[in-house]
């Protein structure tokens, strides 16, 4: 009998143990970290986009986390510097590929974005951070923000709203450049731009120490409005160029240069009339742009956690933010166990998605999700140390403030 008492409180200490020791591992097999393999340029001359993205990133997973990560498995932003480098962006793409991911995040320039995207025929999902690629309907490549061709839709009807029916572009000879002049030619193209003229078209090539023949032609044209479209050191060089020559005219800038980094860097010789197309977060509490209950429930976290870390919300930290938040979207859709090909279709899939950018439909625009009505232009007030909305999402006219 001893015995038999003896046995049954060892075998109760043996189950007790076994379901204590079960309940500890089910937490801890909970809190392993989802990794999101994120390749950005962290040094080189595209930091200025990859800085601010990176914080934007580790922003987002604070509140990703908040709000139960992945399935319950915290997510784990893994950075890597391209160097701002395609070469080096292929090699780090390599190397991530090895580990079999879902999804890769990055670069934040189109010029490793297209290095990197032939390594994707078949998966993993790669989101590109940069809006300058256009990734074929129904692939393995997303990209974020609005399309540029979208943003030079955007500039020329805000000059058509103020009159402005002489238009010059000035644009760097590389990839950046060609996608620039893809955009424009387009944006003529349509129907209500019919009484638009380009009455000047000049190039530079990047690194160029001086632009001064190129803006002495421009001037000649006597255009209204200047679109120049130049990333990084590049966009400084025009600007310097516009200075020193003192041609003095309403410029449209790449949405690139958009970052207060940038604006920074270049105050002494930012054009006194600098405009910039965008997605519509410098509404942001301003009365007299509409934006949606919805929109507002997205916005408010963005610009508050921003707020707290101590950053200021710009193009580059803006595609930063929403991108994540989507593949995290898409991940508790089909969870950590699926495919990259499921994860792909339930991104492809995704109408309603309310981000920081707007209302998200990749059905309606393949891979991208945004569309020209997620556009607005705003005015860099150098006072204010800000941008101000000068029309509102879609380009419609600003309501009176209340």
């Amino acid at each position: 009998m001893r015995q038999t008492v003896m046995h049954r409180n060892w075998l109760r200490r043996v189950v007790v143990g076994l379901a204590a020791s079960l309940c500890l591992a089910a937490p801890l097999r909970a809190q392993e970290p989802y990794l999101l393999h994120t390749i950005i340029p962290l040094t080189g001359g595209g930091a200025f986009l990859g800085k601010s993205v990176q914080m934007a990133m580790q922003a987002a997973e604070k509140v990703i986390n908040r709000d139960g990560g992945v399935r319950g498995r915290p997510v784990q932003f893994v950075f890597h510097d391209d160097q701002s480098s395609p070469q080096l962006a292929v090699q780090l793409t390599n190397e991530v590929l090895a580990t079999h991911p879902q999804v890769i995040i990055g670069s934040a320039l189109s010029a490793m974005c297209n290095a990197m995207a032939p390594l994707m025929q078949n998966g993993p999902v790669m989101y590109c951070l940069s809006p300058a690629i256009h990734p074929k309907a129904g692939s393995f490549v997303f990209t974020a923000s609005v399309s540029q061709d979208d943003y030079f839709v955007a500039l020329v009807r805000f000059a058509q709203q103020q009159g402005w029916k002489r238009i010059a572009l000035l644009t760097t000879t590389d990839a950046s450049g060609q996608d620039a002049e893809h955009g424009m030619s387009l944006a003529m193209a349509r129907p209500e731009n019919k009484d638009i003229v380009l009455v000047a078209q000049e190039h530079f090539n990047p690194g160029d120490v001086t632009i001064s023949a190129q803006v002495e032609r421009i001037r000649a044209a006597q255009p209204d409005f200047l679109i120049g479209w130049a990333t990084g050191a590049n966009a400084g060089g025009m600007f310097r160029g516009l200075s020193q020559t003192g041609f003095d005219i309403p410029v449209g800038a790449s949405t690139s240069s958009m970052t207060y980094a940038q604006i920074a860097a270049f105050a002494a010789f930012l054009p006194k009339q600098l405009y910039y197309a965008s997605t519509i977060w410098p509404a942001y509490g301003d009365a007299r742009v509409p934006i949606t209950p919805d929109m507002q429930k997205q916005l408010d976290p963005y610009f508050e956690t921003a707020s707290a870390a101590g950053w200021r919300p710009d193009t580059a930290s803006e595609t930063g933010w929403d991108p994540p938040r989507i593949v995290v979207h898409a991940l508790n859709q089909v969870g950590t166990d699926a495919t990259p090909a499921q994860l792909r279709d339930a991104m492809i899939a995704i109408t309603d998605y309310v981000g920081v950018d707007g209302v998200y439909n990749y059905v309606q625009t393949p891979q991208r999700g945004l569309a020209a009505q997620n556009t607005m232009v705003s005015r860099w007030d150098a006072a204010a140390n800000t941008w101000i909305p000068v029309n509102g999402p879609g380009g419609v006219p600003l309501k009176p403030a209340p």
